[in-house]
């Protein structure tokens, strides 16, 4: 039997899969009462191995001892009952359904053969009450903010009296007021003796919430230090194997005279954009900021034509263009990287072929078939310039870490050869020198004259790779400066202008 000083150990855990092996000897160790990080680039192994204790995968060899005692879960009913609970980067919730209803999720209290909603409801009240957490029971969870459907999942996984709860990039969709608010409850929990593992890529948010760091590469233990120890430049050198020096690539783009042109576009159903206007030159790159809410992603929907508009012009060239649809926008030389890669980015039951090629396939006709060769070699372009971990073309995406899908849609809409690029949030759930690859990317394609307006909650990524901010602020534009001329203070300043 194991020491009890840990209440979580993981030692030598191997896990394998058809052409590549995920894990290999990785072990992890964590102490009661501590928020242990756990960290690594995309297909390091980090979920992998979460997936092992939580019962999801099999391992192939290696021990889990929880509280001394050794485990091996079956599934992810006896992980809960035994007190691990994770909460997944991607929520999974029934949206048409009420709060505690998601809360109960196959454990529904019953009487007389029928769901006992009072019980439910109660239950639901007291778990968020232990949470100091303030969310009707009653509500329908498609009516929650991001943020609130996050803190529901956390009162979940918290309600089956966890020990150890996994938390799976919990801040990529939430304003740092929000990010406040849940550190406040996993310091809450951290005082009552439960172990924390946090899995984030943010550097700064993981030095402030965490005691211990774990660093896995290409599926193997790095090291595990004390946070008080560690820095920016040594978590790096330990993901990537080698010093850092520059957060972001060299700026060589020149701006040059308009290409694009909004005016005055007003969206059609809410939540939309109202009366906005800006340029977009050649060879920039625009950033969009401003608070969850604010309209970003409504902006970008409402250009690529997901989202309808009511009234407004929009010029490419000089000459107004419609995009009533994607089709249209696309064969105008738009593209569109959504936020919600797993709902409306991929399509996870195809490989990367098919998910590298979808948005441009009439390239690859051949008379009545498709050209297999180029298709071939379009996807190894993906694969080599993303630097897309995966054994092989055929893969299917759903298989590949999250970061690598990122990396997969982003090589996709490159396939289109777009001449206005539209990314949102294009680095969530991507780590360190990933990050650098997509910036570099981008920074090529402003090199060559195209347009790139990108959303991002990430404020230096922005004040780092643009050229000019716009801030939205409830749907309307608070103000476009030179990056030169903004600093993250003001930003968030102009963020609250219209609320």
């Amino acid at each position: 039997m194991s020491e009890t000083k840990y209440l979580l150990e993981m030692i030598d855990i191997s896990k394998s899969f058809p052409g590549v092996k995920a894990l290999d000897k990785a072990t992890l160790k964590v102490r009661p009462g501590s928020v242990h990080a756990l960290m690594g680039e995309n297909g390091a192994g980090k979920s992998t191995l979460m997936k092992c204790l939580f019962g999801i995968y099999m391992e192939d060899e290696g021990e889990i001892y929880l509280e001394g005692e050794k485990v091996r879960f079956a599934n992810p009913k006896q992980a809960l009952e035994h007190g691990v609970s994770m909460v997944h980067q991607e929520l999974n919730q029934v949206m048409k359904r009420s709060v505690a209803e998601n809360i109960m999720l196959g454990r529904y209290p019953q009487k007389m053969g029928l769901v006992d909603h009072k019980e439910m409801n109660e239950f639901t009240k007291k778990a968020f009450d232990t949470l100091g957490l303030d969310i009707n029971p009653k509500t329908i969870v498609e009516k929650l903010s991001v943020s609130e459907r996050q803190m529901v999942e956390i009162a979940k996984a918290v309600s089956y009296n966890a020990k150890v709860l996994i938390l799976d990039e919990p801040t990529s969709s939430l304003t740092d007021r929000e990010v406040e608010k849940l550190f406040e409850i996993i310091n809450l929990l951290k005082s009552r003796g439960m172990g924390i593992v946090y899995i984030s890529h943010k550097m700064e948010e993981i030095l402030q919430i965490s005691d211990d760091i774990t660093v896995f590469r290409d599926g193997k233990w790095v090291g595990t230090a004390p946070a008080s120890e560690m820095d920016t430049n040594k978590i790096v050198q330990m993901m990537v194997g080698r010093t850092l020096t520059n957060r972001f690539p060299p700026k060589e783009n020149t701006p040059g005279e308009v290409i694009f042109e909004v005016k005055n576009l007003t969206g059609r159903y809410a939540p939309a954009i109202k009366d906005v206007s800006f340029e977009l030159r050649a060879g920039e790159i625009l950033g969009v900021a401003g608070l969850v809410g604010g309209g970003r992603t409504e902006l970008l929907e409402t250009i690529f034509g997901v989202a309808k508009k009511a009234s407004g012009k929009m010029l490419l060239h000089g000459k107004e263009i419609a995009n009533k649809d994607e089709k249209e926008s696309i064969a105008n030389g738009f593209s569109l990287l959504t936020e919600e890669r797993r709902a409306t980015g991929i399509f996870p039951v195809l490989d990367i072929r098919q998910n590298s090629t979808i948005a441009s396939i009439e390239n690859y006709r051949s008379g009545l078939l498709l050209s297999d060769k180029k298709i071939k070699e379009s996807t190894k372009w993906v694969i080599d310039s993303m630097s897309v971990k995966t054994p092989s073309q055929r893969t299917l995406i759903k298989s590949l870490s999250g970061g690598n899908q990122q990396k997969v849609v982003i090589g996709r809409w490159l396939l289109t050869d777009p001449e206005v690029l539209l990314l949102d949030e294009p680095t969530r759930g991507i780590d360190v020198g990933a990050k650098y690859e997509i910036y570099q990317l981008i920074l090529d394609l402003a090199t060559k004259g195209k347009g790139v307006i990108i959303v991002s909650s990430e404020l230096p990524e922005l004040l780092g790779i643009c050229d000019r901010i716009m801030v939205m602020s409830n749907y309307k534009v608070a103000g476009i400066e030179n990056v030169s001329d903004i600093d993250q203070e003001t930003i968030m300043h102009m963020a609250g202008k219209y609320l």
